[in-house]
């Protein structure tokens, strides 16, 4: 006698991992973005709750392509309110878990900024947030100097505008920007948990006389990366946490960085495009000998002239006591290479020397 046919439930069968608990599924969505993850709770009754339980939230305008700048930046804030209401809404989807971890990736779209700025400032609100990344630029396109101009008193504007949100900061990127001469300095004061500022193909207004001056001696940043940073001069005038130095630069006087209060400064890369003859200047002009802790050195020269100057050894054994690792890249091919031994010379501790050809990146 034959069996009946197993009754098999087909739908049931094809959506087992709905059966799995929230927690396993929390674990499956924090591996997607926030654009794929909100989706994944619109698309299931059972999903629905879940993307409001995330503590690591990261969000990209690159992930949401439209017709338009502005449809683009409509998607992204719309994905953003979705899983950080605010917290005077009352409804089944009010969030429930605490955000840990928040990274932004976003234009200054004006009519978007305040829709951010009050989802951020909810978010900070509860307490718990441990991490908030931001990377911000212009809209694409060849902007012109004045546009650059407005754009860099634009996120001035929003940053005064949500100083709650912007104190709990630790990480960020901007990119294509011009500030005015105290603007880094107001920000990073402002930004009290800041660690980690980048600043991509930005410039002073008046960059051709201003010189970017860093002067925060309570702020608690320890990395800062300036490419393609354009200025007179950058001068870190106390920054006392600061471990990482990076600078690209391409317009600069002599000496182009000047390192003044940075005694927690371990790691430092200095490169310049240098395509007009002009003297070369000391390292230990640049320097600083508040830097006992310099564990790392490394210079590119962009196959252009060398501008360091070679110098006494004793002017630089104070700073290089603790040089462990020490590069130059980009060196022209028919350079003379005697000029290097001053460095090695100064810098007793000295393990891994380098010199290169290639033009290798330290950003």
């Amino acid at each position: 006698m034959e069996s009946p046919p197993l009754k098999l439930n087909v739908a049931r069968d094809e959506d087992r991992i709905s059966d799995l608990p929230d927690e396993l599924l929390l674990r499956i969505l924090a591996r997607l973005d926030l654009r794929d993850a909100v989706r994944a709770g619109a698309a299931s009754t059972r999903w629905r709750h879940l993307p409001h339980q995330l503590s690591v939230l990261l969000l990209g305008v690159s992930r949401f392509r439209r017709a338009t700048l502005v449809e683009s930046m409509d998607a992204f804030a719309a994905a953003l309110l979705s899983v950080c209401p605010p917290a005077e809404r009352s409804c089944e989807c009010q969030r429930s878990h605490a955000i840990k971890a928040l990274a932004l990736c976003f234009y200054l779209s004006a009519p978007h900024l305040s829709s951010i700025g009050r989802a951020l400032e909810d978010v900070v609100s509860r307490g718990k947030t441990k991490w908030i990344e931001f990377r911000i630029s212009p809209p694409p396109g060849d902007n012109t100097a004045p546009e650059l101009t407005e754009f860099g008193q634009q996120f001035m504007s929003f940053c005064r505008a949500y100083q709650v949100a912007f104190r709990w900061l630790t990480s960020l990127t901007l990119e294509n920007l011009a500030f005015g001469d105290s603007d880094v300095t107001d920000l990073i004061s402002n930004c009290v948990k800041l660690e980690s500022l980048a600043l991509r193909a930005c410039r002073m207004v008046n960059f051709e006389h201003s010189v970017l001056k860093i002067d925060t001696p309570c702020s608690g940043l320890q990395e800062l990366n300036l490419v393609h940073f354009v200025c007179k001069r950058i001068q870190l005038i106390s920054v006392p946490k600061l471990r990482q130095a990076s600078c690209l630069i391409w317009r600069f006087e002599n000496p182009p960085v000047r390192l003044d209060y940075v005694p927690d400064l371990r790691h430092v890369a200095i490169a310049c495009l240098r395509t007009h003859p002009k003297a070369p200047f000391k390292l230990s002009e640049c320097l600083s000998r508040s830097a006992l802790n310099l564990s790392e050195l490394h210079l590119n020269f962009f196959h252009q002239m060398i501008w360091i100057q070679p110098e006494h050894p004793k002017q630089l054994t104070a700073i290089f006591r603790n040089l462990s690792n020490a590069s130059l890249s980009g060196i022209f091919p028919e350079c003379d290479l005697s000029w290097t031994l001053f460095i090695l010379e100064a810098a007793p501790a000295l393990q891994k020397f380098g010199v290169s050809l290639l033009l290798v990146p330290s950003f």
